[in-house]
């Protein structure tokens, strides 16, 4: 790769020049003597250093050098320029010699880029905030943050939200972005019945006030709103484009989709156009799709990727080991891996008893060490990262006996055991089918283990309803809605909980909101009508050199515009 040789220029020079001249007024003042040299020097630092990092470190190098003695500033300034000048050409051009790819490894892939129809965080995670953007978006802390809009209010009553969008905004093809193309985005999803439309029941209208300003009036308030126009049902669409959804993806993002592979790699190239602050720095990224753990670990060690999220935590050892070459770091998340009870009426687990014991019965510290350590326990059906969070695990922690006596009064023992099937998906793995048979067998469940296709899950568990227990990752954050639907596919349901739940959506305060989200979650936990197993928490690997990729949430937000690979 060709250097990009930085050097002073004279208008630099004359710059760090003027703004000495203020620092001759400050001797005898030793702090305003520090501060007016780093003012004096912020022209010549800015050009050498292009990191901010890079930028403060140098300024409290230099100031070394310099000390309290007003009157040598004069030369320390003039051999700083000259020396800085040149010793510094080779690093501060180092540091711009990003590779012109970077080569990611993901785990769950999509099968069509239709974002607007086709299910599954597959989607979320490589478009949105990369290809599409959304009137808000969500930072690495599950917080909404600007995105196409710069601002909001909202009423008083909860019920009108003003946005106040950017300027200047356009399209990857050219076309411009404003509020007309806001109010029809989002009217088009409620009007068609788009993925997530049912998020927005509450929306009465979505209107264009003017081309910079979108106004969202609802019906009655809505807690939830901000939070889900940072998904799918608050992405803008060009009204004007036309192109073929499943193959193609034209958004407003730092880049754009050069290539798809169904069920194998999206190739991301930045998008020259891009209107925003968050610039896309390498100008190709590569996403493989790695279901088998092996092949994964196999393509982090031969640089056929840069980088891997996730890594599962045993198979992290050998990197962590070797940390001259690589990165490795869990990151927290939403995912839940839930233990699902099928609650239906004339289900063996329509006992209550059955549920608890299950629960008392099961050693989560067991389940999260034999993993690698890094997942956080979880004893209700809202993370840590979610409105409402509360620390349940006191309410079922590791208890054998108890468990043997609540089986033993709805008529089960280790002589009489209960037949059950735990069904969940391959990419699962066995360990963990394995582990619960072991840990249910002591307290009278004959726990038989039906690994399946994921294909097959979603018709015999999600849809038909023909299961026992069920495992999955529910890595959905703000969830919590599934524990209010009895046709979902737990049959859980509770009337006390569905009132809670709604009470908090109508909050029109974030207090009031959170109350009512946790009393809904501790009846729920209460009731187990699932386990929670544990917090999923995504291990990382990276390969040295690799800088901005997240770690925070990276199954569901995967911002890629400031990852770099420096080789």
């Amino acid at each position: 790769m060709a250097e990009n040789k930085i050097t002073l220029s004279q208008k630099d020079r004359i710059s760090v020049w003027w703004r000495h001249q203020f620092l001759q007024g400050s001797w005898n003042y030793e702090r305003m003597q520090n501060g007016g040299w780093c003012f004096s020097m912020i022209p010549a630092i800015k050009r050498l250093y292009p990191s901010k990092d890079d930028q403060i470190a140098a300024l409290k190098r230099h100031m070394e050098f310099y000390n309290t003695h007003p009157y040598v500033s004069s030369p320390v300034i003039g051999v700083t320029l000259a020396f800085g000048g040149k010793k510094d050409d080779k690093s501060a051009s180092s540091s711009n010699q990003y590779a012109d790819t970077v080569t990611i490894g993901l785990k769950l892939a999509p099968t069509n880029l239709d974002i607007r129809n086709t299910a599954g965080s597959a989607l979320d995670q490589i478009l949105i905030g990369n290809v599409y953007e959304g009137i808000v978006a969500r930072d690495s802390k599950n917080q909404v943050a600007p995105a196409i809009a710069s601002s909001w209010e909202t009423s008083k009553d909860g019920l009108t939200y003003t946005f106040h969008l950017n300027k200047n905004m356009t399209f990857f093809n050219g076309d411009k972005l404003d509020a007309e193309d806001v109010a029809w985005s989002i009217n088009e999803l409620i009007a068609k019945g788009y993925h997530d439309a049912d998020a927005l029941a509450a929306v009465s209208k979505v209107e264009a006030k003017d081309a910079d300003t979108a106004v969202i009036t609802l019906k009655t308030p809505n807690s939830n709103l901000l939070w889900t126009l940072t998904g799918r049902a608050g992405l803008v669409f060009d009204k004007d484009a036309k192109y073929d959804l499943k193959p193609q993806a034209f958004g407003s993002g730092p880049y754009t989709v050069a290539k798809f592979v169904e069920n194998s790699s999206i190739t991301l190239k930045a998008n020259e156009k891009y209107w925003g602050k968050n610039k896309a720095k390498t100008p190709t990224v590569v996403v493989k799709y790695l279901a088998d753990d092996n092949a994964a670990v196999n393509a982090l060690k031969s640089g056929d990727v840069q980088v891997l999220a996730p890594i599962t935590e045993n198979l992290a050892e050998p990197f962590k080991s070797d940390s001259a070459k690589y990165t490795v770091k869990a990151g927290n998340g939403t995912d839940k891996f839930v233990l699902g009870f099928n609650n239906a009426s004339g289900s063996k687990l329509a006992d209550k008893r059955i549920r608890q014991a299950i629960r008392y019965a099961i050693n989560h510290k067991e389940l999260i060490a034999s993993r690698g350590g890094a997942d956080k326990a979880l004893g209700g059906p809202i993370p840590s990262l979610d409105p409402g969070y509360e620390d349940l695990t006191n309410l079922y922690p590791y208890d054998q006996n108890k468990a043997k006596s609540l089986m033993a009064e709805a008529g089960y023992s280790t002589d009489k055991p209960l037949q059950l099937t735990l069904t969940y998906a391959n990419i699962y793995g066995t360990e963990l089918g394995d582990q619960l048979r072991s840990q249910l067998k002591p307290i009278g469940i004959d726990l038989k283990v039906n690994v399946v296709e994921f294909s097959t899950w979603l018709q015999d568990v999600y849809t038909n309803h023909t299961f026992d227990i069920s495992l999955v990752d529910h890595n959905e954050s703000h969830d919590f809605a599934s524990w209010t639907d009895p046709t979902y596919y737990f049959g859980y349901d509770n009337k006390n909980v569905t009132k809670l739940y709604n009470e908090g959506v109508a909050a029109t305060s974030d207090k009031e909101r959170d109350a009512k989200f946790a009393a809904a979650a501790k009846l729920v936990s209460e009731d187990a009508p699932a386990d929670w197993l544990f917090n999923y928490r995504i291990t990382t690997a990276t390969a040295k050199g690799v800088e901005g990729f997240p770690f925070d949430l990276n199954q569901t937000v995967l911002p890629l515009y400031n990852v770099t690979y420096t080789k």
